[in-house]
């Protein structure tokens, strides 16, 4: 019997909703001269394809659990249930950029919390074909390969996955001079554009570990419970658990993460809970000032235990490095 004949009945959906987004990916990117765009803010788009992919997860996800919440990159929480301790966290394509321009190198990311932890996770590349999951307590998997974070111990054999800033406001200098600290000290550095595949690729020992800033929940949720179930460790850049609202994240395998954290802790900074509540809030509704019950800080507070306890490191402040950060 296959690994997947015996998956958790909420994961099942959550495949079935990601397989299902894929293939409007998968159709569209056939046609993409005809593609309509449009730009949330600065190299910061969405696509007809990017709301019809969420509008088809959303569906699948409420017809097996109307009682459900949703935490939706596009919508926000406008469906699901407001109060609900189910909450599904949506990127219905991360890594729309690479989209548009026919780069094969994005994903659907899908993650179910249960009173703030992430307990199923499902990331979908549909160029490939791959199908990345988990739930908790039951180990993460590439289709029906059961995944490990790599062996590697030393930084200077590792290979990092980054991500780069590109929205207005986002702290180019700070990022520059984490890119460089890192880079000196590693094998190699590689951007592919798409964080949820990125934090999958560390779970299965194709990156050493990934870092990251400005991201959003919906683009670590899934990850983050991969990685974790693959044997790896994510946090923010001082290696405490709280990441998914600190638009800060670190991940690796557990020799490389904390030789990376000691590099990146001097970069943290703090987000207030007014900024964590806008990160539930879609770019128009943000726009428009609109008051949603966004208490996204505590729906995915993901696996506390996930990263080890570390000596506080700390905190730099934002103008001690030069602008806004990122």
């Amino acid at each position: 019997m296959s690994q997947q004949a015996s998956l958790h009945p909420m994961l099942n959906v959550a495949i079935k909703a990601a397989r299902a987004a894929g293939a409007i990916i998968n159709r569209a990117s056939m046609d993409l001269d005809i593609l309509k765009i449009n730009t949330k803010s600065p190299n910061d788009f969405v696509t007809e394809v990017d709301q019809a992919a969420e509008k088809v997860i959303i569906e699948t996800l409420l017809q097996a659990y109307p009682d459900h919440g949703i935490l939706a990159e596009e919508s926000g929480r406008e469906y699901g249930a407001k109060h609900s301790e189910f909450v599904w966290i949506i990127d219905p394509l991360d890594g729309t950029t690479n989209f548009i321009h026919g780069l094969p190198m994005y994903c659907v990311s899908i993650a179910l919390a249960h009173r703030g932890v992430v307990h199923q996770a499902v990331v979908y590349d549909p160029t490939r074909n791959d199908l990345f999951y988990a739930t908790k307590g039951r180990g993460a998997f590439l289709n029906d390969r059961r995944l490990r974070v790599s062996k590697r111990t030393r930084l200077s054999d590792a290979l990092i996955g980054t991500g780069f800033p590109f929205r207005r406001g986002d702290n180019f200098k700070r990022y520059m001079k984490m890119f460089e600290a890192v880079m000196v000290e590693c094998a190699g550095l590689r951007r592919p554009g798409a964080a949820a595949l990125d934090l999958c690729y560390v779970a299965a020992g194709y990156y050493d570990a990934f870092f990251e800033t400005g991201l959003q929940p919906w683009d670590v949720a899934a990850g983050s419970l991969i990685i974790t179930e693959a044997g790896g460790l994510i946090g923010n850049f001082t290696g405490e658990a709280d990441f998914l609202h600190q638009r800060e994240v670190v991940a690796g395998s557990p020799k490389i993460y904390g030789q990376l954290v000691q590099i990146l802790a001097p970069y943290t900074r703090v987000i207030t809970a007014e900024e964590a509540e806008g990160d539930a809030k879609p770019a128009d509704a943000k726009a428009a000032g609109k008051k949603k019950t966004a208490d996204a800080a505590g729906v995915v507070a993901a696996d506390a235990a996930a990263a080890p306890k570390k000596r506080a490191a700390v905190r730099i402040r934002k103008d001690e490095l030069g602008g806004e950060g990122a």
